[in-house]
């Protein structure tokens, strides 16, 4: 018997996921790596380990400021997309998130934009949580960038109707049973109707700080946005952690 995917599997591969989200905005991507690499200040020789890497263009940024950059993406569609930047010292690779890659071998390792806490059991959260440090040297440092979200459920929208490219998609959300559940609906340009889930883990600052500090990862500092102003848990759009291997 096959098993079933997991709702990312099937909807990071799909053509569709890019076209919903193609309006993201790469400014704002491009200011917050500006701003953290300031803050940061990693050395020029530094080598650094993208974590759901995607398309690989936020890898490609990165490269400006440091030796080695890696992405590693579960998605192979994503992959052979980023693969279309690769150069000398820039890689992309693809990777579960759960499997090791490269022991001590990274200087920083990157998890951007809420590309965590989206597996069905929470032991495979944990057993990420521990590649992600394996793969550090002491001393290196894993920044996490994830959902304020308190934020998110007070904000949250139930229905909303989003068209790009002739397609509608209908979008339905929900907190449930510690998850946000976003669920996708829309017929393509020949009518086939298409259904696909996004879900995510309602995790807050000590639950990460529960899942990485057994790992021999000390939070060492949070920022609340993409211009690093102070998190607050009320107000922040986002909860970004900076987390050090000892």
């Amino acid at each position: 018997m096959t098993e079933t995917k997991e709702w990312f599997e099937s909807w990071f591969d799909s053509p569709y996921h890019g076209m919903l989200y193609q309006r993201r905005d790469e400014h704002e991507a491009k200011a917050f790596i500006d701003k953290l690499f300031a803050w940061l200040q990693p050395a020029a020789d530094s080598s650094v380990l993208d974590i759901a890497c995607g398309d690989g263009r936020h890898a490609a940024y990165m490269k400006n400021y440091v030796h080695e950059v890696i992405g590693i993406d579960l998605s192979e569609h994503r992959i052979n997309k980023a693969l279309q930047l690769a150069k000398e010292n820039l890689a992309f690779y693809k990777q579960d998130m759960r499997n090791v890659f490269r022991l001590n071998y990274f200087d920083y390792a990157f998890n951007f934009f809420t590309s965590f806490g989206y597996f069905k059991h929470n032991r495979d959260n944990v057993i990420a949580a521990d590649s992600f440090a394996k793969s550090l040297k002491p001393g290196g440092k894993l920044m996490i960038d994830y959902m304020n979200v308190d934020k998110v459920k007070d904000q949250l929208v139930p229905e909303e109707l989003v068209e790009v490219e002739g397609i509608k998609f209908c979008l339905h959300r929900k907190s449930e049973q510690g998850k946000i559940i976003k669920t996708i609906r829309f017929n393509d340009l020949a009518g086939k109707a298409w259904q696909f889930e996004e879900v995510v883990s309602e995790f807050r600052l000590p639950d990460f700080q529960k899942m990485f500090e057994p790992c021999g990862l000390k939070l060492i500092r949070t920022f609340g946005d993409y211009d690093l102003n102070d998190f607050d848990a009320e107000k922040s759009p986002r909860l970004i952690m900076i987390f050090e291997k000892h």
